[in-house]
């Protein structure tokens, strides 16, 4: 009867190993996809309250350009749809930070933040260098008659 069990164990861990393998994999395709089609940039987004309350937490995504939007993706996930939509007409960049330290040990190193108000969506989103001078160079490259406003840091 132990051997039985210990049979049935082993095909239990095999699967779940299998199991946990395919979705490793479904999601560095997905993820493959994305970059593939470039226009795509690391960054982390968190979402703000619009009434001022508890930031939520930072999430590790890939930023996709499209046009005269960014379309926002988890990394971990399945999902091809985006999470986030971030149109360019109307957006307001009010704020550029680096992360404290409590926000860095989750965030990708040698990030800068910035906020970002689309609508009524309030976002923080951390970027690398180059991920943000490809930001600020799409939002400057908006065609005329595009109200995008840019706040520099105090």
């Amino acid at each position: 009867m132990g051997e039985h069990l210990a049979r049935d164990a082993g095909g239990v861990l095999a699967a779940f190993v299998l199991v946990l393998a395919l979705l490793y994999v479904a999601m560095a395709v997905r993820r493959r996809l994305f970059v593939r089609g470039g226009g795509t940039v690391e960054c982390s987004l968190r979402e703000l309250s619009p009434e001022g309350g508890a930031p939520g937490v930072w999430r590790l995504g890939i930023g996709r350009y499209k046009g005269d939007v960014l379309h926002w993706h988890r990394v971990f996930g399945f999902r091809t749809r985006p999470r986030r939509v971030i149109h360019r007409r109307g957006l307001v960049v009010s704020n550029r930070r680096s992360p404290d330290a409590e926000e860095a040990e989750g965030l990708l190193p040698d990030v800068s933040i910035i906020e970002v108000r689309d609508g009524d969506l309030t976002v923080e989103l951390a970027m690398g260098a180059a991920a943000l001078t490809g930001f600020l160079a799409w939002l400057e490259a908006a065609p005329p008659g595009f109200p995008v406003e840019l706040h520099p840091p105090e």
